[in-house]
Formats: C-alpha cells, structure tokens, sequence
C-alpha cells in the first residue's frame, strides 16, 4: 500500500490524499460504509460502487469468523471473491466487538476469550489467530487486535487496557510478519492508538504506535461514552504525533459534524454505521439538514428526498413517498434511507477534499457545520 500526501490546508490540519492498494486508489478524506457481515445491509454492490461511489468499504472480523466462517472464506478465494466488490477492503480486528461483548467475555494476556452471541460458543481470539483470521478473509487493510476501554474507565484500568493493547500489537506484527497474503495481492496492517481520554495515556501510546513505521494507523476507542469535546481533544494531540506520511483512521466515528471536525483535524479516513442504522430508523441525512421521515410534516410533501442529493434515489422519489414506505413497514425504505445516507457521507467527505484543493476549508467547513446539524 502506498499513501501521497497531496494537499494540506493552510488554516488546518485537513488533508486530501490518494490510498494506493492493490484493489484500487482510495482519494482521501474517505468514508467507509460498514459491511459487517460481508454486505453493507440493504445496498447492491452496483449501488455501492456506481452510485454511491464507495471506494473502499469494511467487513467485521469477529462476525465473519463466526459466519459464513474461515472455511467458506477461504475455499472462496476471500472476501472480495465472496462477496463480489472488487475495491479495496478493510477489516476490524475484533477488538471492538470483544468490548461490546463485556458480559460474556474475559481479558486475559493471552487474549480475548469469548462466547458467541450466536449460539454461546465459546472461543479464544489472540493477537496471533485474528492475524491468520484477516488473511484468510483477504481484506487490503487489516487491522491490529486490541482491547477498546469504555468511554468512562477510569484512569488505572485505561493505562492497563492501552499496555495490553500494546503488547498485543508487538505480536500481531511479528505474527504478520511471519505470514504471507494468501490470495496474490498485498496486505497491510494498521496499529491503533488507544488510552481513553487521558492526553498523557493517548501521547504515549500513539508514539508507540508511531514508532512501528507501519502503512497507516488508527485513532480507536473514541465515541464509546466519552464527551464529544473530549473526543476532538484526543484526536488532536494524536495527530500532532502520527507521522504525517500514513494515512489516519479514525474508527467508527460518526456524525456528518465529527467526520468534518475530524478532518479538520488531521483524519483521512472514517467509518461509521450510523448513516445506515440511523437511515433504517428513518433519519435521513442531508446537505440542509436532518429529517425524521416519520414525521407527519411530510406526510403531504411531494417533493424529493433532496432536489441536488448524491443519489439516484433523492429525485426519484418523494418525501410522502418515504415517510409512506416507513409508516407501512416497507423494506424498501429502509434501503432508499440506506443507499440516501451513504452516498450524503460520500458526497461530504469529496466536498471536503475539493476545498481542501480549492484553498477554502476553513470558510467552507463552518458553514458545512452549521447547515448539516440543522433539525428540518
């Protein structure tokens, strides 16, 4: 994987820059629709790629290993072959999972062992498995195992949490290293910069995290619980250390506000279920606003989701005809929702990277702010 930093804003740390992977480029800043189980649920892969436009998208370590399983996986030649998207692709490593999981589920140094929120199978995820685990699922982007502190832990459990998520990393990569790609293309592994919202923990671990020299690294273990201020703080003072030569990602994160502030901050990638979980609920996303299409307002409103949207769907359908769809239960709203949200999230973060271009961020990017946190 190669990464060029093209453009940097003069008033920020907003970047614009271009992935290379052996699937395909990646312009940068990027979002990245989440895929957990080997779809991003709802959307075609001609949606994703043709209208949404999805340059790279995730698929869920710990969902994948437990189905279809490592077997299918493999016998497939991988996810890309499994799935049929022929972009690039990254895989979480588990951790956060492991997190969610925090009443079935015991830390030990040897590493996570857990049962199945399937069936309440008991299995055991070391930093060494999951690296065999995300070679044989083939994503370009492979992500370390670590531990994901709650939001609110207090300061002695973060400092234990971030020092096994660093001894967890020195294995990943020498398991990494000692292993091959299985499907003729390269992979590259990304560390992630833990230590909750503590700046001395998080300037510590992401200089251990610097020091590994690796294709790109990971801001993970924010908005799990803590204040959004503090969120944006860590973010900063992590970018002041990852090199400026890698790309950043900055895990499930989140509002079209964080994704702009992060980019204003340094980040080049993100990823977040929000605009599909939120879209088959019935938010939608848009550049004037949020809409709840439940609502009775547009029950009579006859006009498109958004007259300039991103998508196909946003002129040819109507708001009635949404907020219908939902009231009745009908599945397709929830993919018009989807396939509207995601490609809104593609289209911010393109916007973006074009007044990063431009020069024009720092005028651009407030008034962005303050349009898309609109309740319409």
């Amino acid at each position: 994987m190669k990464f060029e930093l093209q453009y940097t804003d003069s008033k920020s740390n907003a970047r614009a820059g271009l992935i290379t992977t052996d699937h395909g480029q990646i312009e940068t800043p990027i979002f990245m629709p989440v895929g957990t189980l080997g779809s991003v649920k709802g959307v075609h892969q001609t949606e994703l790629k043709e209208d949404i436009k999805a340059q790279i998208i995730l698929g869920n370590t710990y969902h994948l290993y437990l189905r279809p399983g490592l077997d299918v996986l493999e016998k497939a030649g991988g996810l890309h072959k499994f799935n049929g998207f022929d972009r690039p692709m990254l895989t979480d490593s588990g951790g956060f999972q492991v997190f969610s999981l925090a009443g079935i589920r015991k830390l030990r140094e040897e590493g996570a062992e857990f049962r199945s929120h399937i069936d309440g199978s008991k299995h055991v995820f070391t930093p060494e498995k999951v690296m065999d685990i995300e070679r044989i699922i083939g994503a370009d982007i492979m992500m370390a195992f670590d531990e994901c502190p709650p939001g609110d832990s207090d300061y002695e459990y973060a400092k234990k949490s971030m020092g096994l998520t660093h001894r967890w990393l020195d294995r990943c990569i020498k398991r990494f290293n000692e292993t091959e790609p299985k499907y003729r293309y390269s992979q590259s592994l990304f560390p992630i910069v833990q230590g909750c919202v503590y700046p001395d923990l998080r300037k510590q671990s992401a200089e251990f995290i610097a020091s590994k020299n690796a294709d790109g690294n990971a801001i993970g273990g924010l908005a799990v619980g803590e204040p959004v201020d503090k969120m944006y703080e860590m973010i900063e003072l992590v970018n002041e250390i990852l090199p400026t030569d890698k790309p950043r990602y900055l895990m499930g994160v989140g509002t079209p506000v964080n994704i702009l502030e992060g980019i204003e901050r340094g980040v080049d990638m993100f990823d977040c279920v929000m605009p599909t979980r939120n879209g088959r609920n019935g938010m939608i996303f848009t550049k004037d606003g949020i809409m709840n299409m439940r609502n009775k307002k547009w029950e009579t409103d006859f006009s498109p989701i958004e007259a300039d949207g991103a998508s196909y769907v946003d002129t040819l359908y109507s708001k009635a005809y949404l907020r219908h769809l939902f009231h009745a239960q009908e599945l397709l709203a929830m993919q018009i929702a989807s396939i509207h949200n995601l490609a809104f999230y593609l289209w911010l973060a393109g916007e973006a990277r074009k007044h990063i271009i431009a020069g024009d961020f720092s005028i651009w990017k407030p008034m962005m702010v303050k349009r898309v946190s609109t309740r319409l």
